[in-house]
């Protein structure tokens, strides 16, 4: 692949200072091979004006025909008067514009200029073809002609951009993107860490009913395909000197405008195109597999018999073309030299802009022996999501250069298929390299050549549509190794690292999930996004902070713009979704990061790129983010126990929800204080509050209990569903997780039952704090075991608690007595707290 430097400048702004030579270093450093640099024009010394023609004499008495010229120069040789040139060829006349190269230049090849006497006349100079410019072929094997308009006088070396770099690229069977400019301007963005103008971001139409006919039988073989016209061709129209040099300088031969614009946007984009002459499609046009025995005459003029695995292009009358290798004869685009010679010249084409089977297309071109730039492009990987865009590049060049008018019609034709997704360890590339990348470059560097990466240790990453290449995560491995540099890899073997073992967050992040899991709950990861009109189904206050949120702004999903401030929506989301399939009996938990947004919003400073950031600098960026702490949540719904031979089954309640904040906080080893409480989503009457004690004062870490039934309504719940949350962050803050050997006595225990009458609305968690604070040291434990309510026997709002006391001291056996006045110490405080009275 010939890549002209100039034409990478216009999509990456690259230091005016910057050389080919340099460049080439940035790309080998990346992995491309780049094996030679090409400076055009490097030898050439002007002058070299623009000219026209003023007479010509034809010389006789020659082997072969000799003109001699006068050529108006302007003032580029100093006079004003005409130049005269003594010129073999006979491709132009009196009044056309050429390429005039005067005494005292020097042409590639060290091919000095001077006045010297020939075919008895002297010539001042020369007019130029385009080899000896060294330009290459450009179609007329003779002298340079350019469009009339052209100024006479002008520097041409400016005018045919003769000075530039070519930067030859060896582009490997799996680089199919770095076949065109596109490509490789975005792996210099990235060498250089610059944004790159991508030419495949224009606006495209949108596909209607109008467009030419087109019916893909074949859709395994040609996933997408457009189809756009453009009418009215100006007959006359050239291809302007821009768009042939660019031509010339990537090794294309300049053929007409039509063509030479769809060689252009497949070289720029990467996209293959096509065009057929419409006058001469007959019907619809049709994708599918050849017949056994069709033949057809190839641009090249060569009949082929057809394969039955060739995938070909047809009309009406059959096949028109080898899909993905070369079009045929029966519609090629009539130039302006066949209007001349008598024949007719495309005015109306359809542009066909299509994505094939690669392997499909490298069989059928060795099939064929037909190897051709559009096949070698299919072959390695075309980005089919460009398809659109190039066709409407090659539209609007067409409107431009040619003057024609785009048709209003546009057929796209597309299979369903989803982006390819990879799961890799962040850490991965590390392993693979044996250097210590971290995530965020692991991250950054995916991001650079397209992917989309989500996730914290396991990285979700969504390839782009241009690299089919990446196909595992040992391809991505590999991106990430080569932007980082293979010359930074270490020439040492890699080590195993020493076992540093997990930290602490992550020790209890562990034991959490296990505990749970032990408990019965399934883990259901969530993504953080949310859209705040949840808030209003979960019933929060207007004034709520949890209504207060990060948004993104470029969201995946228009519908949840924001990061999370609870796990409940999406765990909510998950039950309702498991309930909506049939399972019924629920318990799932998730641990993750909420987001919390200051209360001064502020802006993130850039931080250099040409260094590794300060301290400081990455202190003040982290002081920007939000807080994140780490939450941990359960929603439950249908039978916490089955019904079975062994009994009567038993559903999932708000009890169930407060046990599973307890046995979070076990693990964590943090005090967790229940009560009664009312917010949010939660039933007021089933809602119990968590607190802990941070700083000796108490503080609300989570709720739990049953969800109001106008939060279920809203969300499509279950009916009873239970839900918990807790702050993970504040527990581990609190809490004491080093292990503690239990106690073993060898005297016994002594039990004591006690039934407490209390006030319906009296908490069963005061009243155990009393009993457990009267009871005193020898308390071992305490558990409620009853609850009873009868109006008739306790009184109207009355309920009985009845509670099973331990008693136990750790250096006598304890006697009656003892275990009697602990217990009723503890009833005495119970009854001054609660107001509460022995049963009977």
């Amino acid at each position: 692949m010939r890549v002209p430097l100039s034409w990478l400048r216009e999509y990456v702004d690259l230091p005016a200072t910057e050389t080919g030579r340099d460049v080439q270093a940035k790309l080998v450093s990346a992995g491309l091979e780049v094996e030679t640099v090409e400076p055009l024009g490097a030898d050439l010394k002007g002058p070299l004006v623009v000219g026209r023609v003023l007479t010509i004499e034809e010389l006789e008495g020659f082997k072969k025909p000799i003109r001699f010229c006068t050529v108006d120069v302007g003032t580029a040789n100093g006079t004003g008067e005409p130049q005269e040139i003594v010129c073999g060829a006979r491709n132009f006349a009196v009044g056309d514009k050429v390429v005039v190269v005067l005494p005292g230049a020097v042409l590639p090849g060290n091919f000095a200029i001077a006045a010297r006497k020939t075919y008895g006349k002297t010539s001042h100079g020369m007019i130029c073809s385009g080899d000896e410019l060294g330009m290459g072929d450009d179609g007329s094997h003779g002298i340079i002609v350019l469009p009339p308009e052209t100024e006479v006088g002008k520097d041409a070396v400016e005018l045919l951009e003769l000075v530039d770099e070519v930067l030859d690229i060896a582009v490997t069977a799996n680089r199919g993107d770095c076949l065109s400019i596109r490509g490789v301007a975005r792996e210099v963005a990235i060498a250089y860490g610059l944004p790159l103008r991508d030419p495949a971001l224009i606006d495209v139409p949108a596909p209607n009913a109008f467009g030419y006919p087109v019916q893909v039988s074949e859709p395994m073989g040609c996933d997408r395909f457009t189809a756009r016209t453009v009418t009215g061709l100006s007959p006359e129209a050239r291809s302007p000197i821009w768009l042939t040099r660019r031509l010339q300088k990537v090794g294309m031969r300049p053929i007409s405008l039509a063509v030479d614009i769809t060689n252009y946007v497949m070289m720029e984009i990467g996209q293959p195109l096509h065009a057929y002459d419409r006058s001469l499609v007959q019907g619809t046009i049709g994708v599918r597999r050849a017949g056994e025995g069709e033949r057809i005459v190839t641009l090249d003029g060569v009949t082929r018999e057809l394969h039955a695995e060739d995938l070909v292009i047809t009309d009406d009358r059959g096949p028109i073309g080898l899909a993905g290798v070369m079009g045929g004869a029966n519609t090629e685009i009539a130039d302006h030299e066949a209007a001349e010679n008598g024949g007719a010249s495309t005015t109306d084409v359809v542009i066909e802009a299509a994505h094939f089977d690669a392997v499909s297309i490298a069989r059928t071109a060795r099939r064929h022996k037909l190897s051709s730039e559009a096949s070698r492009r299919f072959e390695r990987g075309v980005d089919p999501q460009a398809a659109a865009a190039a066709a409407q590049r090659t539209v609007d060049l067409l409107v431009l250069l040619a003057g024609g008018t785009a048709d209003a019609g546009v057929t796209e034709i597309i299979a369903p298929s989803g982006p390819h997704t990879i799961s890799v360890p962040a850490n991965h590339p590390d392993k693979v390299a044996g250097v210590e990348y971290g995530r965020e470059t692991v991250v950054r560097r995916l991001q650079e050549i397209g992917c989309d990466v989500y996730g914290q240790d396991e990285l979700i990453v969504t390839v782009p549509s241009w690299r089919p290449d990446l196909a595992e995560v040992n391809d991505l491995a590999e991106e990430v190794i080569r932007l980082e540099g293979y010359e930074n890899l270490p020439s040492t073997l890699p080590k195993a690292p020493s076992g540093r073992g997990l930290t602490h967050r992550q020790r209890l992040h562990r034991r959490v999930g296990r505990a749970l899991a032990g408990s019965g709950y399934v883990e259901a990861p969530n993504y953080p996004f949310i859209g705040e009109q949840v808030f209003d189904q979960l019933g929060l206050d207007a004034d709520d902070p949890a209504r207060r949120v990060v948004r993104l702004t470029n969201p995946l999903n228009d519908e949840e713009p924001a990061l999370r401030t609870s796990l409940l929506p999406g765990l909510l989301a998950a039950l309702r979704r498991n309930d909506g399939r049939g399972s019924h009996d629920l318990a799932l938990f998730e641990t993750g990061l909420v987001f919390l947004p200051q209360e001064e919003q502020r802006v993130a400073g850039h931080l250099p790129v040409d260094r590794r950031p300060t301290e400081e600098e990455i202190a003040s960026l982290d002081a920007v983010l939000s807080a994140q702490p780490r939450h941990v949540a359960v929603v439950l719904a249908g039978a916490r126990e089955q019904a079975g031979w062994w009994g009567k089954g038993r559903p999932a309640d708000w009890a169930d929800a407060v046990e599973a904040a307890r046995a979070v906080a076990r693990e964590a080893g943090a005090e967790l204080v229940v009560r009664s409480g009312q917010y949010g989503p939660w039933h007021p009457g089933r809602c119990a509050r968590l607190l802990v004690v941070v700083d000796g004062a108490e503080r609300v870490v989570g709720h739990a209990g049953e969800l109001h039934p106008r939060v279920l309504k809203a969300l499509g719940l279950p009916s009873r569903t239970s839900a918990m949350e807790l702050d993970l962050d504040v527990l581990e803050q609190v809490g004491d997780d080093t292990p503690q050997a239990p106690s073993i006595s060898a005297f016994p225990v002594a039990t004591q039952d006690v039934a407490l009458v209390v006030d319906r609305f009296v908490p069963h968690a005061e009243v155990e704090a009393a009993l457990r604070e009267g009871a005193g040291e020898l308390l071992e434990g305490i558990r409620l075991f009853d609850v009873y309510e009868n109006a008739e026997q306790l009184g109207e709002g009355r309920k009985s608690l009845a509670y099973a006391l331990r008693f136990r001291a750790g250096d006598r056996t304890l006697t009656v007595d003892e275990a009697s006045a602990a217990r009723d110490a503890a009833v005495a405080l119970a009854g001054e707290r609660t107001g509460a009275v022995l049963r009977g």
